[in-house]
Protein backbone atom coordinates (compact mmCIF):
# COMPACT_ATOMS: atom_id res chain seq x y z
CA UNK A 1 0.00 0.00 0.00
CA UNK A 2 1.42 3.49 -0.55
CA UNK A 3 1.68 6.00 1.70
CA UNK A 4 0.13 9.13 1.85
CA UNK A 5 1.57 12.60 3.09
CA UNK A 6 -0.71 14.76 5.21
CA UNK A 7 -2.55 17.10 2.88
CA UNK A 8 -1.14 20.55 3.38
CA UNK A 9 -4.65 22.64 2.34
CA UNK A 10 -5.07 23.77 -1.10
CA UNK A 11 -2.51 23.46 -3.60
CA UNK A 12 -1.80 25.68 -6.31
CA UNK A 13 -3.23 24.63 -9.36
CA UNK A 14 -5.63 22.93 -7.85
CA UNK A 15 -8.56 24.04 -10.34
CA UNK A 16 -6.84 22.87 -13.18
CA UNK A 17 -8.02 20.16 -15.85
CA UNK A 18 -6.99 16.77 -14.69
CA UNK A 19 -4.40 14.97 -16.56
CA UNK A 20 -4.07 11.39 -16.69
CA UNK A 21 -1.42 9.00 -18.26
CA UNK A 22 0.90 5.58 -17.89
CA UNK A 23 3.21 5.41 -14.99
CA UNK A 24 6.54 5.67 -15.68
CA UNK A 25 8.99 5.35 -12.25
CA UNK A 26 12.61 5.82 -12.02
CA UNK A 27 14.81 6.68 -9.12
CA UNK A 28 17.25 8.21 -12.33
CA UNK A 29 16.25 10.44 -13.93
CA UNK A 30 17.99 10.34 -16.91
CA UNK A 31 17.69 6.47 -17.20
CA UNK A 32 14.04 7.46 -16.69
CA UNK A 33 13.87 9.50 -19.96
CA UNK A 34 14.84 6.78 -22.35
CA UNK A 35 12.00 4.66 -21.79
CA UNK A 36 9.37 7.82 -22.09
CA UNK A 37 7.32 8.26 -24.44
CA UNK A 38 4.42 11.37 -24.73
CA UNK A 39 1.79 11.19 -22.80
CA UNK A 40 3.33 9.03 -20.01
CA UNK A 41 3.54 10.33 -15.95
CA UNK A 42 7.24 10.35 -14.97
CA UNK A 43 7.91 9.39 -11.29
CA UNK A 44 11.00 10.42 -10.25
CA UNK A 45 12.82 10.95 -6.77
CA UNK A 46 15.19 14.14 -7.94
CA UNK A 47 16.17 17.07 -5.41
CA UNK A 48 16.63 20.12 -7.20
CA UNK A 49 15.88 19.23 -11.24
CA UNK A 50 18.43 20.65 -12.75
CA UNK A 51 18.56 22.13 -16.85
CA UNK A 52 19.73 18.90 -18.06
CA UNK A 53 17.45 16.70 -16.44
CA UNK A 54 14.26 19.26 -17.15
CA UNK A 55 15.55 19.81 -21.04
CA UNK A 56 15.38 15.64 -20.57
CA UNK A 57 12.31 15.15 -19.45
CA UNK A 58 10.76 18.22 -22.08
CA UNK A 59 12.14 15.69 -24.77
CA UNK A 60 10.58 12.74 -23.90
CA UNK A 61 6.89 14.73 -23.51
CA UNK A 62 5.38 13.65 -20.95
CA UNK A 63 2.61 14.91 -19.53
CA UNK A 64 3.46 15.07 -16.49
CA UNK A 65 6.44 14.44 -13.70
CA UNK A 66 5.14 13.73 -10.25
CA UNK A 67 8.71 14.10 -7.66
CA UNK A 68 8.76 12.14 -4.65
CA UNK A 69 11.51 14.98 -3.73
CA UNK A 70 11.52 18.88 -3.76
CA UNK A 71 12.46 20.12 -7.39
CA UNK A 72 13.65 23.42 -5.89
CA UNK A 73 15.12 22.77 -2.63
CA UNK A 74 16.44 26.55 -1.77
CA UNK A 75 19.92 25.49 -1.79
CA UNK A 76 20.42 27.31 -5.22
CA UNK A 77 18.27 28.28 -7.88
CA UNK A 78 17.70 25.76 -10.10
CA UNK A 79 16.42 25.94 -13.75
CA UNK A 80 14.60 22.51 -13.66
CA UNK A 81 11.36 23.58 -12.65
CA UNK A 82 10.77 26.57 -14.58
CA UNK A 83 11.73 24.61 -17.66
CA UNK A 84 9.26 22.12 -17.25
CA UNK A 85 6.75 24.67 -16.45
CA UNK A 86 6.95 26.67 -19.20
CA UNK A 87 6.76 23.60 -21.43
CA UNK A 88 3.34 23.07 -20.33
CA UNK A 89 4.46 19.88 -18.39
CA UNK A 90 2.75 19.36 -15.21
CA UNK A 91 5.20 19.04 -12.26
CA UNK A 92 3.88 18.17 -8.93
CA UNK A 93 6.49 18.21 -6.38
CA UNK A 94 7.61 17.31 -2.79
CA UNK A 95 4.56 13.94 -2.69
CA UNK A 96 7.39 12.11 -0.42
CA UNK A 97 9.05 8.27 -1.15
CA UNK A 98 5.50 6.61 -0.97
CA UNK A 99 4.84 7.83 -5.02
CA UNK A 100 8.15 5.63 -6.11
CA UNK A 101 5.91 2.70 -4.80
CA UNK A 102 3.31 3.75 -7.69
CA UNK A 103 3.11 0.05 -10.59
CA UNK A 104 4.87 0.58 -13.29
CA UNK A 105 2.57 1.15 -16.39
CA UNK A 106 0.07 2.13 -13.62
CA UNK A 107 -2.95 4.27 -15.04
CA UNK A 108 -2.60 7.60 -13.09
CA UNK A 109 -4.81 10.63 -12.76
CA UNK A 110 -3.58 13.89 -11.90
CA UNK A 111 -5.80 16.23 -9.83
CA UNK A 112 -4.43 19.24 -8.56
CA UNK A 113 -1.74 18.53 -6.26
CA UNK A 114 -3.26 15.06 -5.73
CA UNK A 115 -2.35 11.77 -7.43
CA UNK A 116 -5.00 9.36 -7.89
CA UNK A 117 -4.72 5.43 -9.11
CA UNK A 118 -8.57 3.66 -9.76
CA UNK A 119 -10.36 7.01 -7.74
CA UNK A 120 -8.17 6.66 -4.67
CA UNK A 121 -5.75 9.19 -3.69
CA UNK A 122 -2.00 7.59 -3.12
CA UNK A 123 -0.04 10.97 -2.72
CA UNK A 124 -0.48 14.89 -2.18
CA UNK A 125 2.23 17.30 -3.28
CA UNK A 126 1.89 21.04 -4.55
CA UNK A 127 1.54 21.37 -8.01
CA UNK A 128 4.09 24.25 -9.23
CA UNK A 129 3.12 26.98 -11.75
CA UNK A 130 4.75 29.72 -12.48
CA UNK A 131 4.25 32.13 -9.48
CA UNK A 132 5.53 28.87 -6.96
CA UNK A 133 8.71 28.55 -9.28
CA UNK A 134 9.73 32.48 -9.10
CA UNK A 135 8.68 32.31 -5.21
CA UNK A 136 11.49 29.05 -4.68
CA UNK A 137 13.95 30.98 -7.02
CA UNK A 138 13.75 34.25 -4.67
CA UNK A 139 14.21 32.03 -1.90
CA UNK A 140 17.04 29.91 -3.42
CA UNK A 141 19.14 33.11 -4.16
CA UNK A 142 18.83 34.12 -0.65
CA UNK A 143 20.47 30.66 0.21
CA UNK A 144 23.47 30.96 -1.92
CA UNK A 145 25.98 32.08 -0.22
CA UNK A 146 26.48 29.02 2.16
CA UNK A 147 26.53 27.31 -1.20
CA UNK A 148 29.16 29.05 -2.65
CA UNK A 149 31.48 28.08 1.20
CA UNK A 150 30.93 24.92 1.03
CA UNK A 151 31.95 24.95 -3.21
CA UNK A 152 35.43 26.65 -1.56
CA UNK A 153 35.52 23.51 1.15
CA UNK A 154 35.21 21.15 -1.34
CA UNK A 155 37.55 22.64 -4.07
CA UNK A 156 40.05 22.63 -1.38
CA UNK A 157 39.60 19.38 -0.49
CA UNK A 158 40.03 18.24 -4.14
CA UNK A 159 43.56 19.81 -4.47
CA UNK A 160 44.41 18.17 -1.55
CA UNK A 161 43.96 14.96 -2.58
CA UNK A 162 44.60 15.77 -6.45
CA UNK A 163 47.55 17.89 -6.80
CA UNK A 164 49.54 16.08 -8.13
CA UNK A 165 47.45 14.89 -11.11
CA UNK A 166 46.34 18.80 -11.32
CA UNK A 167 49.80 20.33 -10.94
CA UNK A 168 52.02 17.77 -12.79
CA UNK A 169 49.65 15.35 -14.61
CA UNK A 170 50.84 12.85 -12.71
CA UNK A 171 48.59 9.77 -13.11
CA UNK A 172 47.37 10.14 -16.39
CA UNK A 173 48.00 7.23 -18.92
CA UNK A 174 49.10 6.51 -21.73
CA UNK A 175 46.50 6.64 -24.89
CA UNK A 176 46.84 5.69 -28.74
CA UNK A 177 44.88 8.56 -30.13
CA UNK A 178 47.11 11.20 -31.75
CA UNK A 179 46.72 14.30 -29.80
CA UNK A 180 49.78 16.24 -29.56
CA UNK A 181 49.26 19.66 -31.66
CA UNK A 182 46.04 18.86 -32.73
CA UNK A 183 42.36 20.62 -31.33
CA UNK A 184 40.50 18.57 -29.43
CA UNK A 185 36.36 19.17 -29.09
CA UNK A 186 35.29 17.26 -25.89
CA UNK A 187 31.25 17.01 -25.95
CA UNK A 188 29.22 16.17 -22.68
CA UNK A 189 25.76 15.85 -23.29
CA UNK A 190 24.99 19.02 -20.56
CA UNK A 191 23.49 22.24 -22.12
CA UNK A 192 22.76 23.72 -25.11
CA UNK A 193 25.47 20.43 -26.54
CA UNK A 194 23.20 19.59 -29.98
CA UNK A 195 22.93 23.39 -31.20
CA UNK A 196 26.69 24.01 -30.31
CA UNK A 197 27.57 21.34 -32.37
CA UNK A 198 25.31 22.60 -35.50
CA UNK A 199 27.13 25.81 -34.84
CA UNK A 200 30.12 23.81 -34.94
CA UNK A 201 29.92 22.38 -38.11
CA UNK A 202 32.13 24.30 -40.36
CA UNK A 203 34.78 24.73 -37.56
CA UNK A 204 34.87 20.45 -37.21
CA UNK A 205 35.25 20.05 -41.70
CA UNK A 206 37.77 22.50 -41.54
CA UNK A 207 39.93 21.91 -38.46
CA UNK A 208 39.31 17.90 -38.15
CA UNK A 209 39.43 18.03 -33.91
CA UNK A 210 40.16 15.17 -32.19
CA UNK A 211 36.23 14.33 -31.00
CA UNK A 212 35.84 12.86 -27.41
CA UNK A 213 32.61 12.29 -25.98
CA UNK A 214 32.28 12.12 -22.35
CA UNK A 215 29.30 9.10 -21.75
CA UNK A 216 26.57 10.35 -23.41
CA UNK A 217 28.45 13.00 -25.47
CA UNK A 218 29.80 10.11 -27.96
CA UNK A 219 26.05 9.40 -28.89
CA UNK A 220 25.59 13.32 -29.50
CA UNK A 221 28.52 13.01 -31.78
CA UNK A 222 27.37 10.17 -33.33
CA UNK A 223 23.71 11.29 -33.68
CA UNK A 224 25.73 14.92 -35.51
CA UNK A 225 27.01 12.93 -38.43
CA UNK A 226 30.62 12.27 -36.97
CA UNK A 227 32.77 9.47 -35.29
CA UNK A 228 34.14 9.80 -31.49
CA UNK A 229 37.79 9.47 -31.52
CA UNK A 230 37.89 8.90 -27.97
CA UNK A 231 35.09 8.15 -25.32
CA UNK A 232 35.56 8.84 -21.64
CA UNK A 233 33.77 8.38 -18.79
CA UNK A 234 32.26 5.77 -16.22
CA UNK A 235 30.23 4.33 -18.95
CA UNK A 236 26.80 4.76 -17.43
CA UNK A 237 24.75 6.76 -20.03
CA UNK A 238 26.75 5.94 -23.24
CA UNK A 239 25.22 3.26 -25.88
CA UNK A 240 27.01 0.13 -26.68
CA UNK A 241 26.63 1.42 -30.69
CA UNK A 242 29.19 4.44 -29.12
CA UNK A 243 30.94 1.80 -27.44
CA UNK A 244 31.46 -0.60 -30.74
CA UNK A 245 32.07 2.16 -32.98
CA UNK A 246 35.61 2.16 -33.17
CA UNK A 247 36.67 5.27 -30.59
CA UNK A 248 39.49 4.25 -27.88
CA UNK A 249 37.79 3.71 -24.77
CA UNK A 250 38.61 5.32 -21.52
CA UNK A 251 37.11 4.45 -18.29
CA UNK A 252 36.78 6.61 -15.16
CA UNK A 253 37.62 5.02 -12.41
CA UNK A 254 37.60 6.02 -8.14
CA UNK A 255 41.04 6.28 -6.69
CA UNK A 256 40.87 3.14 -5.01
CA UNK A 257 40.79 1.62 -8.83
CA UNK A 258 37.08 0.63 -8.59
CA UNK A 259 35.51 1.20 -12.41
CA UNK A 260 32.11 0.35 -12.37
CA UNK A 261 32.13 0.93 -16.09
CA UNK A 262 35.16 -1.28 -16.52
CA UNK A 263 33.03 -4.96 -17.01
CA UNK A 264 30.49 -3.48 -19.36
CA UNK A 265 33.32 -2.12 -22.00
CA UNK A 266 34.97 -5.85 -21.19
CA UNK A 267 31.78 -7.48 -22.51
CA UNK A 268 31.67 -5.86 -25.48
CA UNK A 269 34.92 -7.37 -26.80
CA UNK A 270 36.79 -3.42 -26.37
CA UNK A 271 39.66 -3.34 -23.90
CA UNK A 272 39.82 -0.04 -22.49
CA UNK A 273 42.18 2.26 -20.69
CA UNK A 274 41.50 3.16 -17.19
CA UNK A 275 41.86 6.26 -15.67
CA UNK A 276 41.78 6.66 -11.90
CA UNK A 277 40.77 9.94 -10.61
CA UNK A 278 38.50 11.64 -7.95
CA UNK A 279 37.10 14.20 -9.86
CA UNK A 280 34.25 14.10 -12.96
CA UNK A 281 34.45 12.74 -16.23
CA UNK A 282 34.65 15.73 -18.38
CA UNK A 283 37.56 17.28 -15.68
CA UNK A 284 39.59 14.06 -17.04
CA UNK A 285 39.08 14.16 -20.69
CA UNK A 286 40.23 18.04 -20.52
CA UNK A 287 43.54 17.18 -18.10
CA UNK A 288 43.95 13.83 -20.53
CA UNK A 289 43.71 16.25 -23.79
CA UNK A 290 45.90 18.73 -22.13
CA UNK A 291 48.55 16.25 -20.71
CA UNK A 292 48.77 15.09 -24.22
CA UNK A 293 49.86 18.24 -25.85
CA UNK A 294 46.56 19.63 -27.51
CA UNK A 295 46.92 22.59 -28.83
CA UNK A 296 43.43 24.13 -28.46
CA UNK A 297 40.61 22.50 -26.21
CA UNK A 298 36.62 23.11 -27.37
CA UNK A 299 34.18 22.52 -25.03
CA UNK A 300 30.65 21.49 -25.79
CA UNK A 301 27.72 20.97 -23.04
CA UNK A 302 30.35 21.55 -20.08
CA UNK A 303 29.75 23.10 -16.99
CA UNK A 304 31.57 27.01 -16.64
CA UNK A 305 29.55 28.74 -14.24
CA UNK A 306 28.52 28.49 -10.67
CA UNK A 307 25.19 27.57 -10.96
CA UNK A 308 26.26 24.99 -13.16
CA UNK A 309 28.40 23.47 -11.01
CA UNK A 310 25.91 23.44 -8.76
CA UNK A 311 23.31 21.87 -10.87
CA UNK A 312 25.59 18.95 -11.06
CA UNK A 313 24.37 18.29 -7.41
CA UNK A 314 27.48 17.07 -5.94
CA UNK A 315 30.61 18.32 -4.32
CA UNK A 316 33.11 16.83 -6.87
CA UNK A 317 32.22 19.45 -9.21
CA UNK A 318 34.66 21.62 -7.26
CA UNK A 319 37.17 19.48 -9.35
CA UNK A 320 35.84 21.29 -12.77
CA UNK A 321 36.57 24.73 -11.55
CA UNK A 322 39.96 23.55 -10.95
CA UNK A 323 40.23 22.27 -14.32
CA UNK A 324 39.32 24.62 -15.91
CA UNK A 325 42.16 27.02 -14.14
CA UNK A 326 44.47 24.32 -15.08
CA UNK A 327 43.79 24.29 -18.48
CA UNK A 328 42.31 27.75 -19.09
CA UNK A 329 44.75 28.60 -21.43
CA UNK A 330 43.76 26.18 -23.56
CA UNK A 331 39.89 26.07 -23.59
CA UNK A 332 37.55 27.88 -25.82
CA UNK A 333 33.78 27.53 -24.80
CA UNK A 334 32.04 26.03 -27.90
CA UNK A 335 29.46 29.37 -27.61
CA UNK A 336 32.44 31.55 -28.06
CA UNK A 337 34.05 29.50 -30.98
CA UNK A 338 30.52 29.35 -32.62
CA UNK A 339 30.51 33.51 -32.78
CA UNK A 340 34.05 33.84 -33.07
CA UNK A 341 34.49 31.15 -35.37
CA UNK A 342 33.66 32.52 -39.67
CA UNK A 343 34.91 29.87 -42.51
CA UNK A 344 37.66 31.94 -44.17
CA UNK A 345 36.91 33.08 -47.90
CA UNK A 346 39.93 34.95 -49.72
CA UNK A 347 39.37 38.33 -51.61
CA UNK A 348 40.55 36.55 -54.63
CA UNK A 349 37.58 33.48 -53.91
CA UNK A 350 35.10 36.50 -53.27
CA UNK A 351 36.30 38.46 -56.85
CA UNK A 352 36.36 35.31 -58.60
CA UNK A 353 32.78 34.36 -57.21
CA UNK A 354 31.33 37.92 -58.42
CA UNK A 355 32.71 37.22 -61.72
CA UNK A 356 31.12 34.01 -61.90
CA UNK A 357 27.88 35.53 -61.25
CA UNK A 358 28.38 38.65 -63.84
CA UNK A 359 29.38 36.17 -66.53
CA UNK A 360 26.32 33.60 -65.55
CA UNK A 361 24.55 37.07 -66.09
CA UNK A 362 25.85 38.03 -69.42
CA UNK A 363 24.85 33.79 -70.91
CA UNK A 364 20.99 34.37 -69.62
CA UNK A 365 20.68 37.51 -71.66
CA UNK A 366 22.76 36.23 -74.72
CA UNK A 367 20.55 33.32 -74.89
CA UNK A 368 17.46 35.67 -75.70
CA UNK A 369 16.70 37.49 -78.77
CA UNK A 370 16.00 40.52 -76.19
CA UNK A 371 19.55 40.14 -74.64
CA UNK A 372 21.46 39.51 -78.28
CA UNK A 373 19.34 43.31 -78.91
CA UNK A 374 20.53 44.76 -75.95
CA UNK A 375 24.34 43.62 -76.71
CA UNK A 376 24.02 44.95 -80.33
CA UNK A 377 22.88 48.10 -79.22
CA UNK A 378 25.63 48.09 -76.47
CA UNK A 379 28.20 47.38 -79.01
CA UNK A 380 26.82 49.91 -81.37
CA UNK A 381 26.92 52.20 -78.57
CA UNK A 382 30.59 51.76 -78.00
CA UNK A 383 31.83 52.02 -81.26
CA UNK A 384 30.32 55.78 -81.17
CA UNK A 385 32.30 56.30 -78.49
CA UNK A 386 35.54 55.07 -79.78
CA UNK A 387 34.74 57.12 -82.97
CA UNK A 388 34.16 60.44 -80.84
CA UNK A 389 37.21 59.59 -78.64
CA UNK A 390 39.36 59.07 -81.97
CA UNK A 391 37.87 62.23 -83.60
CA UNK A 392 39.35 64.12 -80.56
CA UNK A 393 42.91 63.32 -81.14
CA UNK A 394 42.58 63.23 -84.70
CA UNK A 395 43.09 59.16 -85.03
Amino acid sequence: MILRKPARGPEPGADLPEVRGTARVGSRTKDLTKRLKPGDVAVIDHVDIDRVAADALVTAGPAAVLNAARSTSGRYPNAGPGILVEAGIVLVDDLGPGVMSLPEGASVTVDGGRVLVDGATVAEGTRQDAATVEADMVTSREGLSEEIENFAENTMTYLRKERDLLLDGVGVPDVRTHIDGRHVLIVVRGYHYREDLAMLRSYITENRPVLVGVDGGADAIIDAGWKPDMIVGDMDSVSDRALSSGAEIVVHAYRDGNAPGLERVRDLGVEPVVFPATGTSEDIAMLLADDKGAELIVAVGTHATLVEFLDKGRAGMASTFLTRLRVGGKLVDAKGVSRLYRTRISNLQLTLLSLAGVAAVLAALWSTSAGQTFFGLVGARIDDIVSWVGSLFGV
